[in-house]
């Protein structure tokens, strides 16, 4: 297939009609017609809950005539949680300590003032949360230079990461980065408040410039894919709980 532009089309072919989910020993599983699911490493997609597996299967049900491997965040997931993450958790809670030292939620502006008050009423009540909850106590500063955060705070961030098993651990890391902040992915993680919420609460400063000066297209649409990203964040812990 050649796009518009002149552009082949490299995504694979759909290759199944139907999509099923089945209870097996251990877990939940998809199948593709008669096959079983497998992540990249051959593994199979051996899944925690049934609810989870419900809506990997309705990413391989919404596929077209190519399938569009971006557009499955909880299938990729999913593959980095079985894959990866076993043989990777202590680099995997570390990253999150890392993330406590340049927390988004602790750099406020030093102008205008009504951008500083702004992040201070969305963001302070999230890092006396994280202090009361967790042991995660973050200082405040103004502007981007990093600050020495406390020693403590860090290991108690990395000490919740690697309490976690292998499907929390993978949506919290990739919440933090997502986000751009331990804070924000930890109360994702622990439900505090939503993926999508999080994400708005995240930028802020890009809400309060579009609001005086406008919002660039580019901007636009980079902005509505990490919300898809965060909605589907929000759906893969809420079926965890199930």
């Amino acid at each position: 297939m050649v796009s518009p532009k002149g552009e082949i089309d490299t995504r694979p072919r759909r290759f199944y009609t139907d999509v099923a989910i089945m209870q097996e020993p251990g877990g939940w599983t998809v199948k593709l017609d008669s096959r079983l699911l497998r992540t990249p490493e051959k593994h199979p997609l051996l899944l925690p809950t049934g609810k989870l597996a419900g809506i990997i299967a309705d990413e391989w049900r919404r596929q077209a005539e190519r399938i569009d491997l971006l557009s499955m965040f909880n299938t990729r997931l999913a593959n980095v949680a079985i894959d990866r993450a076993p043989q990777t958790r202590t680099e995997l809670a570390a990253e999150v300590a890392r993330y406590t030292q340049t927390d988004l939620v602790c750099h406020l502006a030093d102008n205008p003032a009504a951008l500083r008050a702004r992040q201070e009423a969305a963001w302070a009540p999230l890092r006396a949360w994280a202090e009361k909850e967790l042991g995660v106590r973050l200082v405040a500063v103004e502007g981007i230079m990093p600050v020495a955060q406390p020693r403590q705070s860090a290991e108690a961030a990395r000490a919740h990461a690697a309490a976690l098993d292998d499907w929390r651990l993978t949506a919290l890391v990739h919440a933090i980065a997502l986000l751009g902040s331990a804070i924000l992915g930890l109360a994702v993680e622990r439900r505090r408040i939503t993926a999508a919420e999080a994400f708005e609460t995240s930028r802020i400063d890009e809400t309060f410039q579009a609001e005086k000066w406008g919002e660039d297209a580019e901007a636009a649409r980079f902005a509505n894919r990490v919300r898809a990203e965060a909605r589907a964040l929000d759906d893969w812990f809420d079926a965890l709980k199930a």
